[in-house]
């Protein structure tokens, strides 16, 4: 890819990017796992791939102003007719929208190409181990979402059953069981050596919390003898 072209595409992404837990920072945290991911591969095409990991959340505004719109449709959609706009060829504009359009967790449209396959893990990167973490805890607060919810015997949900939004239930839902869904060897391995730290923060958090909760409603019980 030329550097031009490389310029056009960025910046076109960083006019889309409006979302604090998917800023640019995720997109070049994304371009760079795909990168890792690519080296070890045979036959990646870096045109295609590069383009798809700089415009693959062009969509986030459209679905944050209405979640019923996937933002994966939309931003393929979006990088398609910018790249046509542009004079790319039609091949290489459907190439980079399918790659685009097939990097969510969707039964119905799973990645094919080894280049959607890439852009999908490299994606799925950025939400295991701490950044994902991290990423979940900001997302949470941006749209005022609890840690925990609180179960009618007092006790704090770990999130496994819960219907209402939470880190906690987010984490169940989602977080813990990313990493059986990666596509290359190279990242499943990257994938497993964060595993342990969001592991751990959780069931720190989870621990802390709780045990407040449980001594902290005895202890304030003792005050109020019957």
């Amino acid at each position: 890819m030329k550097k031009e072209t490389y310029d056009l595409l960025e910046q076109y992404m960083l006019s889309c990017m409006e979302d604090a837990a998917h800023d640019k920072e995720h997109i070049y945290r994304v371009l760079y796992n795909a990168l890792e991911i690519a080296s070890a591969e045979n036959k990646t095409d870096y045109n295609i791939l590069i383009a798809a990991c700089l415009l693959h959340d062009i969509g986030r505004k459209e679905q944050f102003q209405n979640p019923s719109l996937c933002h994966a449709a939309i931003g393929g959609q979006k990088a398609y007719d910018f790249l046509i706009k542009h004079g790319f060829d039609i091949s290489y504009a459907e190439q980079v929208k399918e790659c685009i359009q097939s990097h969510r967790y969707r039964k119905n449209h799973p990645p094919r190409t080894i280049e959607a396959k890439i852009l999908f893990d490299a994606d799925k990167l950025d939400v295991a181990g701490a950044i994902g973490i991290a990423r979940t805890l900001l997302y949470n607060g941006c749209v005022s979402q609890p840690l925990y919810s609180v179960l009618p015997n007092g006790l704090v949900s770990t999130g496994e059953n819960d219907t209402e939004p939470s880190f906690f239930q987010e984490y169940k839902y989602k977080l813990e069981k990313l990493y059986s869904r990666f596509y290359t060897e190279t990242a499943k391995r990257m994938a497993k050596e964060r595993q342990k730290a969001a592991v751990a923060f959780y069931n720190h958090l989870y621990q802390e919390v709780n045990s407040s909760y449980q001594k902290g409603a005895a202890l304030l019980a003792q005050q109020f003898p019957s």
